[in-house]
């Protein structure tokens, strides 16, 4: 199955090579020949022929950044590599070569067409991302496990397959399981696969079949689900308050509380403890829930600002491209009068004429483009208010909820200092009926290790809690930073594009009349 070529040298993919397969297989015409004599850009090749060449490694294909055929077959190329640019590629053979392992095709997302044709691949693995692959072409490689059939179901658009010369080709009920486990395929090996076959290969093996459609579909909804929680969780991210719906928080200030954990099986500590989670839960719910309801409002304000934005441009557009419509018109017409002007003057005055309509348009675009500018930036800076208050008002309702927190962690702080003081005394006295833990009863040596113990514990629930404050203020005010920041140089580069285009357009229409002017005083 391997290639070898004992008369020539192995090659690696270079410029030269590159260049000359472009040039090679270009038009052969007086136009093929002027490509040739200017170059051609490697960006703008759809398809590139590279087989019987030798070649030994895939590179310096980054530039082909559009291509959508490449033939790399019938070379001595080891390994799938230097392709990841090429993601508009639809048509790819790489048969014919000493590939061991199907890799280096994950941003081939394009992909339609594969041919690892005679290579030494042994398992059909790692295609996952080519969702439109409808030819597949493996014969005559190593493959001897059946169950490589199953790993092809996962592709809705596979209609070809070819897998003769493989070991597995040889097994008794190789055709049947094929059209079995993959019942939308249409040939296999070059061959169609008639209804008759179908029918036999469904019937032989439903009851596997049906077995593994149900844990498909069971696998398939709890990657539905998985999916769904991420995009959850992304929205709940875009409104900055991730995690707030619930207990995390709360649970997150005791997870690393080892003197917390232990004091929370002191009597009367469990349903302490209970009534202040109650609480902070309901407060974080309610920080969420605000959250949600605030990254709406802004969204809103973002939507009616960019089409506002929007709105304006295409009506400014449509002013310019009215008066631009009115020049031209008279301008061709006075272009017409001149070629058909004879005396010298009254052309000289014509052109005159023509060349003042260009700057009246020239004044009059820049004009518009004028008015524009200060019509957006009143309505930036417009939003930019509205956003700006938008997010402090956000962010001093969620500090004062937040507030609220540090009263509740207060509150528990004093009344577990309370039961434990109460406790150690107990001890003291031998008062003490319930057992504790060893580690527990460890603490209550005396009143300062018992009061050091109960102030870690809260030392970490303040800070989890003044951690996640910080957290949200400094990412939204990042946000919105961001957002104005992108919104002024969107429109600065508007500008200066809006501004290049008239220049050119005015350039243009004088040069043309220059050029008039010369050819009719030469005349």
């Amino acid at each position: 199955m391997n290639r070898l070529y004992n008369s020539m040298e192995p090659r690696v993919m270079d410029d030269d090579m590159l260049k000359l397969a472009v040039g090679d297989q270009g038009p052969q015409e007086e136009a093929g020949q002027l490509a040739k004599q200017e170059g051609i850009l490697f960006k703008d090749v759809l398809s590139l022929q590279l087989d019987f060449r030798n070649i030994l490694r895939i590179d310096n294909l980054w530039q082909f950044e559009n291509l959508r055929k490449l033939q790399l077959n019938n070379n001595i190329i080891e390994k799938i590599e230097g392709l990841e640019n090429l993601t508009h590629l639809v048509w790819l053979d790489l048969s014919f070569n000493n590939i061991e392992t199907i890799e280096g095709l994950d941003t081939l997302v394009n992909l339609e067409d594969l041919s690892l044709f005679n290579n030494r691949i042994s398992k059909i693995d790692s295609l996952d991302t080519l969702v439109k692959l409808q030819v597949l072409s493996l014969g005559n490689n190593r493959i001897d496990n059946m169950m490589n059939i199953i790993y092809l179901r996962r592709f809705k658009c596979l209609r070809t397959l070819s897998l003769s010369g493989n070991p597995i080709s040889e097994a008794e009920d190789y055709k049947m399981f094929i059209c079995a486990y993959l019942a939308d395929l249409v040939y296999l090996d070059f061959r169609r696969i008639d209804d008759h076959t179908k029918e036999l290969a469904e019937a032989k093996h439903q009851y596997s079949i049906d077995e593994l459609k149900h844990r498909e579909n069971l696998m398939q909804a709890r990657l539905e689900e998985e999916q769904a929680q991420r995009e959850e969780l992304e929205k709940h991210k875009t409104a900055f308050v991730e995690h707030l719906n619930g207990s995390f928080l709360f649970d997150s200030m005791y997870a690393e509380d080892s003197e917390g954990n232990k004091l929370s099986y002191l009597p009367g500590v469990s349903e302490l403890l209970e009534t202040y989670k109650d609480k902070f839960v309901i407060i974080c719910v309610n920080i969420f829930e605000y959250g949600l309801k605030q990254q709406e409002k802004r969204k809103t304000e973002l939507d009616t600002f960019s089409e506002c934005v929007h709105e304006a441009i295409q009506e400014n557009q449509e002013q310019g491209k009215r008066k631009i419509a009115r020049f031209e018109e008279k301008h061709l017409s006075s272009l017409s009068a001149i070629r058909e002007e004879s005396e010298l003057p009254n052309i000289e005055k014509m052109i005159l004429e023509c060349s003042a309509d260009i700057s009246e348009l020239f004044d009059a675009l820049m004009m518009l483009e004028m008015q524009l500018v200060e019509q957006l930036e009143e309505t930036i800076n417009m939003f930019e208010r509205n956003i700006v208050d938008m997010v402090g008002l956000f962010i001093e309702n969620v500090q004062s909820l937040i507030a609220q927190c540090r009263d509740l962690e207060n509150h528990h702080h004093k009344k577990l200092l309370e039961i434990s003081i109460s406790t150690l005394e107990k001890i003291v006295k031998g008062d003490l009926d319930e057992d504790l833990p060893d580690d527990l009863r460890a603490l209550f040596v005396d009143k300062d290790t018992i009061v050091n113990a109960v102030g870690a514990s809260h030392d970490i629930h303040l800070l989890k809690i003044d951690n996640r404050e910080d957290e949200l203020v400094t990412r939204i005010n990042s946000w919105c930073t961001r957002l104005v920041d992108k919104i002024h140089k969107d429109e600065i580069m508007r500008n200066r594009r809006r501004v290049k285009e008239i220049n050119q357009y005015i350039d243009h229409m004088q040069s043309e009349l220059d050029n008039l002017e010369c050819g009719d005083i030469l005349d």
